[in-house]
């Protein structure tokens, strides 16, 4: 086996490291397979048969790889004899024998009649190209064996083959398609490019395309290693595909990635401006990989496409783009990513999902008003929080999707363990403002700085805390500033994070360093402990909304065993509190552990089973499934999709206002169309596609699929009269 693997690994650095060297090589020098090396395949003596080859100058067969293989039932009862070759030692093969000229061999003790068989062979050229392995069936009229006869005359018999691809290895003794097992002599021999992947289009409809890839059995497709563009298709563009979903696979060459082992179907929709029919060609570059086998190299296969002529709804503008704007990345567009990124930070205070956590906050600001110092000192502090908290969840949520997992921004409220401990920290918080507890210098003084009390660690942990609550909030508001950052160079995407981070501290950081904001503030008081109790109940409420979250995630076994937990955490908070002013040590060990048995359901949790998906809601929306989506589309069916998620405030304030009332139903009703929504509470792959499909990097995200239409990505503040506009007319 190791040495099997060596050889592979040969093979493929071979491939990898001389693609420079095949550019410069001319493969019209190079005589197709089967002028190299000719087959004439013949019947021998009785109850035998030949396999000749003619091979040309300058060209040899491999003895080792080559091979003969009788596909009928009767089979060859005899032993496959060829004669010796020249001895050679090769780069990658070591010392094996070759065969130039010419070569015979001869498998015997057949029965006679038809026989069919399969020959397998590989050569090359002296120039240093070699072809892929071969294989061709043929028929020979066997003579049948003469009875006691010890010798054999011969009958000349029929012969046909049907050759395969016969593409080139570039650069030097063999290219990526090598089967490294079947050179040391096994049966698992890959196929040709053309015959592993059969790719073919359509034009499905003026303003789609249907793609379909069929891998053959054994071999599988990667979803993300595929590109398609339109040569010469003027007034023509290619929308996003809509990939069907595909299989978790954990890939050697590149991680966790989605793949095709079966035939797919791939919708790729046309943006258009002009009506007419007319031809366009299509370019699809793709990869594929062999079961446990070999890589093929990225492929690329054109086809020409029958347009067919637009009517006039079908149009759109295709406005040129600037010349920044042309460019991934250019300047233009990074700075206004960067000015929308900083808009949404400050909008984000707004939100309701960060409000209990800056509530701590203007406490703090208001305990700060001794100096116009201290108040500098706070808001720089928070400032460094919420910056390196936005700086490490970008990188994080970009160093995942770059090793292939499905993960959009926000991703840390679909993990249980995350959610639980985020109750139980609200509750805690809640508590000691509520003077449940308050914990001195000795044990965990950050705590007591994050209930609001001032000091550096106070201000920067408030900060972190604000960023991991308040991340989920941002999509909504920034969906294209993210979008731009997930498919940008790591620096400019961490600017883009950290814009967002800077519009957050923003109204902190005008308080800190005017000092005419900062008189403004309060003075401190008596009324700042019945403010800081009133604070806690946000606390209690923000635990309250988690404990639901976790329950839509995990059911209501889950929430039942984080708010016992959070109960058995009070208690250890009220017992630690009690033991410090008594000095008793038998009490503070009876809280520690307490504290570890309330730890001990965040443990239990993540394990227990999530409820089952159902089809059908309350509401009369279908659960999104990709095949469900593509069955509705071929039925021609309108569909609004709402993808969604019990974390995400913004989702279920449009299905509270828009979604969820009669005008939305009976709007459906009027055009037959289908209400489908998807829930990215959990982690979900498929609906992460989706998403990603439509540019979108988090929830919610609403999209209207029209037959005969480009699908249509609605704003995420949704209003009815946007959602009547992109269904169109009843």
């Amino acid at each position: 086996m190791t040495r099997h693997l060596l050889h592979f690994c040969a093979l493929t650095l071979l491939a990898l490291f001389s693609a420079g060297a095949a550019h410069a090589f001319d493969e019209s020098d190079l005589l197709p397979v089967d002028e190299a090396f000719a087959l004439d395949a013949r019947a021998g003596d009785p109850g035998s048969a030949r396999f000749d080859f003619t091979i040309a100058e300058g060209y040899y067969l491999y003895r080792h790889r080559f091979s003969v293989q009788a596909l009928d039932d009767s089979g060859a009862a005899g032993a496959l004899e060829v004669p010796r070759g020249t001895p050679h030692h090769d780069e990658f093969f070591g010392d094996v024998e070759t065969w130039r000229s010419a070569v015979s061999a001869t498998l015997s003790g057949l029965d006679g009649g038809a026989q069919r068989f399969r020959v397998k062979y590989q050569g090359c050229a002296d120039a240093g190209i070699c072809y892929p392995p071969q294989s061709r069936e043929v028929t020979v009229q066997v003579a049948a064996a003469l009875p006691g006869a010890g010798g054999f005359s011969g009958l000349p018999g029929a012969t046909g083959s049907s050759p395969v691809s016969s593409g080139l290895a570039i650069g030097g003794l063999a290219n990526p398609l090598a089967p490294a097992a079947d050179a040391l002599g096994t049966d698992a021999m890959p196929l040709p490019e053309d015959q592993a992947f059969r790719f073919e289009a359509i034009a499905n409809s003026p303003t789609e395309l249907l793609l379909r890839f069929t891998p053959a059995p054994g071999y599988y497709l990667y979803r993300d290693r595929s590109e398609f563009r339109l040569l010469d298709a003027d007034g023509v563009q290619l929308a996003t595909p809509r990939w069907p979903t595909g299989t978790q696979h954990q890939d050697e060459h590149f991680g966790d990635v989605i793949v095709y082992f079966d035939q797919i179907e791939l919708p790729l929709g046309l943006r258009r401006s002009r009506a007419d029919a007319g031809p366009i060609t299509l370019e699809a570059t793709f990869q594929g990989c062999q079961n446990d086998g070999i890589c093929y190299p990225p492929m690329t296969r054109q086809v020409t496409l029958d347009l067919p002529a637009a009517a006039a709804d079908q149009l759109v503008s295709l406005a040129a783009p600037d010349a920044d704007a042309s460019a991934p990345f250019g300047v233009a567009r990074w700075l206004k990513a960067l000015l929308f990124a900083l808009g949404g930070g400050l909008i984000l205070n707004l939100m309701p999902c960060v409000l209990p956590v800056l509530s701590l906050k203007a406490l703090s600001l208001a305990q700060s008003g001794e100096s116009a110092g201290k108040a500098r000192a706070h808001a720089l502090w928070y400032t460094a929080g919420v910056l390196l908290s936005f700086a490490l969840l970008g990188a994080a949520a970009l160093a995942l999707r770059h090793l292939g997992l499905a993960l959009g921004w926000g991703f840390q409220l679909q993990q249980p363990l995350v959610v639980g401990a985020l109750a139980y920290l609200m509750a805690a918080i809640g508590l000691s403002l509520s003077g449940v507890f308050s914990i001195g210098s000795g044990w965990a003084g950050l705590g007591q700085n994050l209930a609001g009390k001032s000091g550096p660690a106070g201000d920067f942990f408030t900060g972190v805390l604000a960023v991991v609550v308040a991340s989920p909030c941002t999509a909504p508001l920034m969906g294209g500033a993210l979008a731009f950052a997930f498919v940008s160079p790591t620096a400019v995407a961490i600017s883009v994070f950290l814009a967002l981070g800077l519009g957050l501290a923003l109204p902190f950081l005008a308080i800190g360093f005017v000092p005419a904001l900062a008189q403004r503030l309060p003075r401190p008081g008596a009324w700042m402990e019945t403010l800081k109790q009133v604070l806690a109940f946000p606390m209690y409420l923000t635990a309250v909304w988690l404990l639901w979250v976790l329950g839509k995630q995990h059911g209501v076994d889950a929430s039942a065993y984080a708010l016992a937990g959070i109960v058995v955490l009070a208690l250890a908070l009220w017992r630690w509190e009690k033991s410090r002013w008594g000095g008793s040590v038998a009490g503070r060990v009876a809280a520690v552990v307490l504290l570890l048995v309330a730890l001990w359901p965040l443990w239990r949790i993540p394990q227990m089973e999530p409820p089952g998906a159902v089809a059908e809601t309350g509401n009369g929306s279908v659960a999104y499934s990709a095949q469900t989506l593509d069955a509705l589309r071929d039925d021609g069916r309108t569909v609004f999709v709402n993808m969604t998620a019990d974390w995400c405030v913004t989702c279920k304030a449009n299905e509270k206002r828009v979604l969820d009332s009669d005008t939305f139903r009976q709007s459906l009703a009027a055009r037959d169309a289908v209400y489908m929504k998807g829930d990215w509470t959990r982690v979900d792959p498929a609906i992460t596609a989706f998403l990603e499909s439509h540019g979108a990097v988090g929830v919610p995200l609403y999209v209207v699929i029209r037959p005969g239409h480009e699908d249509v990505v609605l704003p995420t503040v949704l209003t009815f009269d946007a959602v009547e506009a992109a269904l169109g007319a009843p």
